[in-house]
């Protein structure tokens, strides 16, 4: 608040209009009212209370305003207070008249004027007063509002009339401090006050929310881990649920990854008996698919046999209808019968000129058993010239039949070797990949602990450095408690020793002659004295600063400790108990371990390559044996010489064959010329009986 201009008519010890103007006296940056007693120094402070508050301080408010008059003013004079002031940024002027006995304007004696009130403000823009209100209720209630503080507070700190300071300083701490927030502003610190209260009990609210929905979550991984998970009896907001929470289901995900390890095993193991059920139950529907088609074949082989005689009974009646046909030309050969005798005539004419000598004049019988004699010889040797081709393809085939022999005895011998080392090689085979599926089994759970053994040997360490830093920090934070207490107990002892020892540096400043800025009194008999250890302002905000440091500084290593308490917190529900070591030697050897059965794993695809090739190969050499044993079991039969029964065509294929073509060509003539002889003489019988017949 800035005073520009107090104007003051008939009011207190002034008679007429008198004006102050503070604008210059405040030129030189400080200014004093002086003058003797009863010049009107307290009366100008009156004049502007009076005109802020429409009332003076203490008992000089009295009659409701009349007494505020001057004894020396005229009658027809009104009182008026006129303030110029600038308050908040604000540039207002405040016009106060109390009430008013005046004369009456016609007739004889007094009546009274109801007291009046002004408020403008000055715009700047316009450069011109504007008016605010007539209220009394609406004036006071601005002026307070922009002020900050009642009348009573605005004599007792900024007036400091005489006898109500050392009221101020006898009045209980409630009231001093709503006093001196009212006077230094301190709004803004009782709404930040307001603000952090009202964000702590948002917080609070959070953090039961919090709790809340972790209760909830710990109490639904309680249902689904069942026994695995202990919760202990919590609730909101009580200290260390998170940390029982978080250790609650560090256990319960330790004890789930154990059962789920576990079921990972009980599951390969499964999936192994699986694959050695399928591969059985492949065997037996194998072996039911060629049962089956046995049974067919077998069914189709009596089938065939009961249609066997319909089969021949068929065959029989038709070569019958085969014969029945040969009959149906017998008529044809009727006609043709004298021209084939003329034939014959003509061809036995011809043929017994290449006969010899001793079958030239021989008749039809005679022709005909030397055809007969020829024939039987012809086919005799025929048959040697057929037996010696056979001599020979026997031969081929027999030299086939002996390096086939050889070859399938090799086979026999082979496969029987093979096969009789055979039950060794699937054991020695199989137990390769038993034991690549288990080193594989092995590392796919080795490879699901990795993972968990690095978080805790990460945790572990963290939890080590932690606890170093943990213990620092519990230090720290004690060690910052003390020093804000004591620097704490330290300002207040100066605060009250200065507060004891206000009126010795109040009395510091007086000087004789001199009015007291307290009590306004010149002389000064017996001012209070410093005494040792004596406590002054710049001390006792000092140490104020020197508290609030400390407190932030306790602040900050709590804050610090905590968060050092929650990592080491997270890190043990993670690492357990475990010394870092072991861990580390755990862990070690568990990549060790993976490392190995990765290795013994990688072989797992080959070993079963190498299992399904050597069954491959040894059904192969069963079909192959079986073969063998097929073309053994077929020559098993006898075979005949060759050389045996060959009659006269033992002696050479080359003699037979001459021999065998002379005779063929004799009995084909002996044989054409009997045949004509015989021909003719039945067609001459014919003609005889046809010609005896009339």
């Amino acid at each position: 608040m800035r005073l520009h201009r107090l104007d003051i008519t008939a009011f207190g010890p002034f008679g007429g209009s008198r004006g102050v103007d503070f604008d210059a006296l405040s030129a030189a940056g400080l200014f004093l009212l002086h003058g003797p007693t009863g010049a009107g120094k307290t009366s100008v402070l009156d004049a502007v209370c009076y005109a802020l508050y429409g009332s003076v301080p203490g008992a000089r408010q009295s009659g409701q305003g009349m007494h505020l008059r001057s004894d020396h003013a005229e009658p027809r004079t009104r009182t008026e207070v006129r303030l110029d002031l600038t308050v908040a940024g604000r540039r207002l002027e405040i016009t106060r008249q109390p009430p008013w006995e005046r004369p009456k304007l016609r007739g004889t004696g007094t009546t009274v004027d109801k007291a009046q009130t002004w408020l403008r403000e000055y715009d700047a823009t316009a450069g011109a007063w504007k008016d605010l209100s007539r209220s009394h209720q609406e004036i006071g209630e601005e002026i307070t509002q922009l002020l900050g503080m009642s009348r009573e507070q605005f004599c007792q700190v900024v007036l400091l009339p005489q006898g109500d300071f050392a009221r101020f300083l006898r009045a209980d701490a409630e009231a001093r401090g709503k006093l001196l927030g009212r006077l230094f502003d301190t709004q803004r610190f009782a709404d930040a006050e307001k603000r952090l209260a009202e964000r702590r009990r948002a917080t609070e609210a959070r953090v039961r929310e919090g709790d809340a929905a972790l209760l909830a979550d710990a109490h639904r991984m309680q249902q689904e881990a069942g026994d695995a998970m202990e919760l202990p009896e919590l609730a909101p907001g009580d200290p260390g649920l998170a940390d029982a929470v978080l250790g609650a289901a560090a256990l319960a995900r330790a004890t789930a990854r154990e059962r789920l390890t576990i079921a990972h095993c009980r599951l390969a193991a499964a999936e192994s008996a699986h694959t050695e059920i399928r591969r059985a139950l492949d065997d037996v529907r194998e072996l039911a698919r060629l049962q089956s088609r046995f049974t067919e074949a077998r069914q189709r082989a009596e089938q065939l046999q009961e249609r066997a005689g319909a089969h021949h009974e068929a065959q029989r009646r038709m070569e019958r209808s085969r014969k029945a046909e040969a009959v149906a030309p017998a008529l044809e050969l009727r006609e043709a019968a004298e021209e084939e005798h003329r034939r014959a005539t003509t061809a036995e004419a011809s043929v017994r000129g290449t006969l010899p000598g001793s079958y030239a004049d021989a008749g039809a019988s005679g022709l005909a058993a030397a055809a007969r004699r020829a024939a039987e010889e012809l086919g005799g040797l025929d048959a040697a010239r057929r037996a010696e081709q056979k001599l020979v393809r026997l031969a081929e085939e027999r030299s086939g039949l002996d390096r086939q022999e050889r070859a399938d005895e090799e086979v026999l011998r082979e496969a029987d070797a093979w096969l009789d080392a055979w039950d060794a090689t699937r054991a020695a085979l199989q137990s390769r990949v038993d034991s690549a599926q288990e080193a594989a089994t092995r590392a796919e759970q080795l490879a699901v602990q990795r993972d968990p053994m690095r978080g805790r040997l990460t945790a572990a360490r963290t939890r080590d450095t932690l606890a170093a830093d943990l213990e620092d920090a519990q230090r720290r934070a004690l060690a910052s408690e003390q020093q804000a207490l004591g620097s704490r107990a330290h300002w207040l002892d100066l605060k009250e020793q200065r507060l004891n020892g206000i009126a010795a540096e109040l009395a510091a400043h007086l000087t004789d002659g001199e009015p007291c800025a307290v009590c306004g009194a010149t002389e000064h008999p017996a001012p209070a004295r410093k005494v040792a250890g004596h406590v002054d302002r710049e001390a006792e905000e000092r140490a104020h600063k020197a508290s609030q440091q400390a407190d932030r500084q306790h602040t900050e290593d709590q804050r610090r400790l905590g968060v050092v308490r929650e990592a080491l917190a997270a890190a043990t529900a993670e690492a357990g108990d475990t010394p870092t070591a072991q861990l580390e030697e755990t862990a070690a050897e568990l990549e060790q371990e993976y490392a190995r059965t990765r290795r013994d794993a990688s072989v797992l695809h080959a070993a079963h390559e190498e299992l399904r090739r050597a069954e491959r190969e040894r059904e192969q050499r069963l079909a192959d044996r079986q073969q063998a044993a097929v073309r053994a079991a077929s020559r098993g039969h006898p075979t005949r010489d060759p050389g045996a029964g060959t009659g006269p065509a033992g002696g050479g294929v080359e003699q037979g064959t001459r021999r065998l073509g002379q005779r063929g060509r004799a009995c084909r003539a002996a044989g054409a010329a009997g045949g004509a002889a015989h021909r003719r003489r039945r067609r001459r019988a014919h003609r005889r009986g046809h010609r005896a017949a009339p």
